[in-house]
């Protein structure tokens, strides 16, 4: 569903990944330089007086659908935490063209990077599938790498999607309420890669959360940043209680089917994982 007025107007938003950006760190899922976000906006945004300095550049991949949307997003290089305290160092303003195919990439005088974040062709492919799909006029993508979660993507059992989820999605009541899809499973590929790019895209349109294998993990959401990086908290919760029993013996219990469905039922949730 598309957002409704009063819509959020830029220094909102910039504070908003600001706030996603914190709480990436708090979770130490954004060690240096890692992760990064991105904003799609499909209303006029002033973006000139933040962001003064304009230079025309070419899409990674085509988007005709965001043609006129202006997507805010990280650069490469840069600290997710940082962001707050500097968004306009650390963040870059695309006007996509006419044709889909080109753009303005507006910035700062005190910009800190040199280019985009190398997830950059993800990002956009993700914003022009949802919005070719859905007609949202917002959307927000964050990649993280959360320890828990990416070290069980290590292991062979857990690069399984059905397993994952079979393992992960049971140890609290809240998870699967929050993360009704599940999460998604990638394997490994390149970072920044064409193939890792398409299959991203290809698990984002039935889950709002997938793990990149021995990478990260890639949320997104239709409502806020700080949606997109709740995901990524519920699902590395439950990466985290899973692994503390791999390291106690696997003594836990996990909810049962029989609870997970009672959980279902009283919450209204519409899953096919259980």
């Amino acid at each position: 569903m598309p957002l409704t007025a009063p819509l959020p107007d830029l220094d909102e938003i910039l504070a908003s990944m600001g706030e996603g950006g914190r709480r990436i760190a708090l979770l130490d899922a954004g060690e240096g330089a890692a992760g990064n976000i991105s904003v799609c906006v499909g209303w006029q945004v002033e973006v000139r007086r933040r962001f003064p300095r304009g230079e025309p550049i070419a899409l990674p991949v085509p988007a005709p659908h965001l043609a006129g949307h202006t997507v805010l997003v990280t650069g490469s290089g840069r600290r997710l935490r940082d962001i707050g305290a500097s968004p306009v160092a650390n963040i870059g303003a695309v006007v996509i063209d006419g044709d889909g195919a080109t753009a303005t990439l507006w910035t700062a005088p005190g910009r800190l990077f040199e280019r985009l974040t190398s997830e950059w062709n993800s990002h956009l492919a993700v914003h022009e599938d949802t919005v070719a799909r859905t007609g949202t006029n917002f959307h927000a993508v964050v990649h993280a790498q959360p320890p828990h979660i990416t070290y069980l993507s290590h292991v062979p059992a857990y690069q399984d999607e059905a397993y994952f989820n079979a393992r992960v999605m049971r140890w609290e009541p809240e998870t699967i309420v929050q993360l009704p899809q599940g999460v998604g499973i990638l394997r490994f590929m390149i970072p920044g890669s064409e193939a890792l790019m398409a299959a991203n895209v290809e698990s984002l349109r039935s889950h709002r959360i997938d793990v990149w294998g021995k990478h990260g993990v890639m949320a997104r959401s239709d409502i806020s940043v700080t949606r997109a990086v709740d995901r990524i908290e519920y699902a590395e919760a439950g990466a985290r209680y899973e692994y503390m029993d791999l390291v106690a013996g696997g003594g836990g219990e996990r909810l049962s089917d029989e609870e997970l469905r009672s959980i279902v039922t009283a919450f209204g949730v519409e899953t096919d994982l259980v």
